[in-house]
């Protein structure tokens, strides 16, 4: 098998496990077993510390989900978002203790307390997240709103050596992801502090973890995070690089149908087809859906936060008996169109026009 193949096997393989880690953290985060009293304590005394941000988002608008049955919500809750990582147990971290380094090919290193952290200018992101192993039509995606302090200030305050080109970070469990440093361009690129309106939850990288518009997850979100190192790529891998995924992580241009679901069987008469599309750092421009060799009709959309988060569609549709094959496809703000060219996970993310099936 070539390295690239153990690669593939080994996220697969380790995703699966994820996936029972993250039901066994809801039954023990729901008996009190995953989190000692203390740490729970510990959480709810940070959520009603967590500083104002100097930089504000307007509030959120109405969310067209409210409305149509079985659409996306435009904010993901804190407890339906999803959760990818590697470890498994969640870290217990003593806040009293913790520190954020900046170190490497730097001119100034940089030691931060969480205290430290909050005591920096923050501000508000929406921001949508991505794992590269989200199928088409996946659900490994999900919308926040998050708080923190900008990376760019905290990198160039270290001053990275002109020879550095990679932001490696490292999670207290040994995780590691890194992206370009030339990725740092002013997109917001942020360690979260809050998600949703409150301190993260340990699921989701308590205390601190890296967000940057545009990029997935594993070349970029760690959570737990402890240590940034300015390096370069042809001196460290990180976690997921080393087992055969692209050092380069940008999210691909995406649309999903939320309802009706793939194989089901649908009444006659007027009903909705919607769900989400995502363009990152673009935006979504426009949707566009094609019920079996009609042509493609313009869906309408929900409201647009910022180029970095999903919009959300829909269209009504008087469905007539019989079977019908449905697809989507997302254009963007440069009037880009969606591939429909058919790409797996593996190595840098899918990519094709979402379809499904259903009888009325």
């Amino acid at each position: 098998m070539s390295e690239e193949g153990k690669g593939a096997k080994t996220r697969r393989e380790l995703l699966i496990g994820i996936g029972g880690v993250t039901l066994l953290g809801g039954i023990f985060l729901a008996r009190g077993g995953a989190i000692k009293k203390q740490g729970i304590k510990a959480i709810q005394k940070i959520q009603t510390i967590l500083p104002l941000p100097s930089k504000t988002l307007p509030p959120l608008p109405v969310d067209p989900a409210l409305s149509i049955q079985g659409l996306s919500p435009l904010i993901t809750k804190n407890k339906d978002f999803f959760r990818i990582d590697v470890a498994q147990e969640l870290p217990q971290i003593d806040i009293s203790t913790w520190r954020l380094t900046i170190t490497g090919m730097v001119k100034n290193p940089i030691s931060l307390s969480y205290s430290d952290l909050l005591k920096r200018p923050l501000f508000e992101l929406d921001d949508t997240m991505s794992c590269v192993s989200n199928p088409v039509g996946g659900f490994l995606i999900g919308n926040a709103r998050w708080l923190g302090c900008r990376l760019d200030d905290l990198i160039k305050e270290a001053g990275p050596l002109a020879s550095a080109d990679q932001v490696l970070s490292s999670s207290v469990d040994g995780f590691s992801a890194g992206f370009p440093l030339s990725n740092l361009d002013g997109r917001d690129a942020m360690i979260a502090v809050g998600m949703n309106g409150s301190a993260l939850p340990i699921i989701h990288g308590y205390p601190a973890r890296i967000v940057v518009p545009g990029l997935y997850g594993y070349v970029s979100a760690t959570k737990w995070l402890s240590n940034i190192e300015l390096t370069r790529f042809d001196r460290k891998q990180a976690y997921w690089i080393s087992r055969g995924w692209s050092k380069l992580g940008p999210i691909k241009m995406e649309s999903r149908i939320d309802m009706p679901a793939d194989g089901a069987t649908l009444a006659k008469g007027d009903t909705y087809i919607a769900g989400v599309a995502w363009a990152p750092n673009s935006g979504v421009k426009a949707v566009e859906i094609k019920i079996n060799n009609d042509p493609w009709i313009s869906a309408t959309l929900g409201p647009a936060l910022s180029g970095t988060t999903w919009r959300q569609w829909w269209i009504k549709w008087s469905a007539t008996s019989g079977q019908h094959q449905i697809s989507v496809r997302a254009i963007n703000t440069s009037g880009e169109v969606q591939t429909p060219e058919i790409a797996d996970v593996l190595p840098n993310g899918a990519q094709g026009w979402h379809s499904v099936s259903v009888r009325v």
